[in-house]
């Protein structure tokens, strides 16, 4: 996900190479940062903690712990904040609360964007610390653009954004999976059924996002009195489709909820 937010900031010019410092353990992968990207690179993260705008925390929560500490030595030499960048982390399970206590001098953002972000059609849901302006909200909201779009969401509302959209591509790619298998079973070709799936799918997603049509409406428009798609839509609501999306996206928020109570 950071390469890819690099990647996208490049491309769209909002940040020169230049001006981007890429904190790195592996030898391998700084160099082929430094020479895909043409950005600088070290594989000290308290150099990458004097950045003068942001501090873009895309980190497992894994290694939180250990990073934190050399980052927050930075901020620790310098109290009054002046010009501390503004810390905007994309970590899963580390809530605003360990956050703002490791960094106490900058304002901080958490973020949770997903996976269609790598091809710029991600969503991105950001939470405010307490001391994060207006300005440090726009600048979030021009990282996360370079990736798709951008919500604002308080803090205990990221966990069912977890569960709805940062999950969601699973559940997707499970339906798509499940059409073209499907399509198999009534004699179409693996290769053109999964194709169809696919394009029926993103089809179908732009044209709810084009025509602003509410889902129910563009389903009723599809299904005609005694024919092929009401008849799949009736097994579909035997098998508790709906209600299977549902449950599926209550169970991810509260693992995700469980995740965050961690210490």
């Amino acid at each position: 996900m950071g390469e890819a937010l690099l990647s996208r900031l490049i491309d769209r010019k909002l940040y020169h190479p230049d001006t981007i410092l890429v904190s790195e353990p592996q030898a391998t992968r700084r160099e082929l940062l430094a020479e895909k990207y043409g950005v600088q690179v070290t594989s000290d993260n308290q150099a990458a903690a004097t950045a003068s705008e942001v501090l873009l925390l895309a980190i497992k929560p894994q290694v939180w712990e250990t990073v934190a500490v050399e980052l927050a030595e930075v901020g620790e030499t310098n109290p009054e904040g002046g010009q501390l960048p503004v810390l905007v982390s994309i970590l899963a399970g580390v809530p605003l609360s360990r956050l703002e206590a490791a960094f106490r001098y900058q304002p901080v953002i958490r973020a949770m964007p997903n996976t269609p972000a790598t091809v710029g059609a991600g969503i991105t849901a950001i939470a405010p610390g307490t001391t994060a302006q207006p300005s440090h909200l726009e600048l979030a909201r021009e990282i996360f653009s370079a990736v798709g779009e951008v919500v604002e969401v308080p803090e205990y509302l990221l966990d069912a954004v977890t569960g709805l959209s940062g999950s969601g591509p699973a559940y997707v790619a499970l339906m798509i999976e499940s059409l073209a298998d499907g399509g198999v079973a009534a004699g179409l070709p693996r290769a053109i059924a999964s194709q169809l799936a696919l394009a029926t799918v993103l089809g179908t997603a732009q044209l709810l996002q084009q025509s602003e049509l509410h889902p129910a409406q563009l389903k009723d428009r599809v299904t005609s009195p005694g024919g092929t798609t009401i008849a799949g839509i009736t097994r579909l609501e035997q098998a508790g489709f709906r209600s299977a999306v549902i449950e599926a996206v209550q169970a991810a928020y509260r693992r995700s909820q469980e995740l965050g109570n961690r210490e």
